[in-house]
């Protein structure tokens, strides 16, 4: 069964595994994702973030992260774990990342998509608004976009 909570203290390393193992599925090399590696690290003590964790069974399945700045909120990460993707978890996860967003006042969730998660929020209602440089790789620009959260009914 999907359960949603909050990240424990220690979680921060294996969370970030599971982050680049989900990365990764994209088919880059190993010299990619640890290029990847400081952009992606899960610190459940972030300034400013909101984390929660899927579990499935007990087990870590996926992890979200949500920034706040000057109104605005940021889904900086969502990564669910390679063998459970298809499953809802991402799902799940951008349920709670939107609901949390609205609950908070903000008109709208901005992300950043690797291109082959696009796929996946644009099936969600996110709209491409531009590229933005990549945080990890120089030269390389991503995808960006914008969840509205209009009607999104905050907990």
């Amino acid at each position: 069964m999907l359960r949603l909570r909050p990240p424990a203290a220690d979680e921060g390393p294996a969370l970030t595994e599971l982050c680049l193992r989900s990365k990764a599925v994209h088919g880059y090399d190993a010299a990619f994702i640890e290029a990847c590696r400081a952009e992606l690290t899960v610190d459940p003590a972030r300034p400013g973030a909101a984390i929660m964790v899927a579990e499935i069974d007990g087990v870590p399945a996926g992890v979200a992260e949500l920034l706040f700045e000057d109104g605005e909120a940021e889904l900086a990460k969502l990564f669910t774990e390679p063998g459970l993707q298809g499953r809802g978890v991402g799902k799940a996860l951008l349920d709670w990342a939107r609901n949390e967003a609205a609950g908070r006042g903000a008109p709208a969730l901005v992300l950043d998509a690797d291109p082959g998660a696009a796929a996946f929020y644009e099936r969600c209602g996110a709209v491409l608004t531009g590229r933005t440089p990549s945080g990890s790789i120089p030269g390389r620009t991503l995808p960006q976009y914008r969840l509205p959260l209009k009607g999104v009914v905050a907990p």
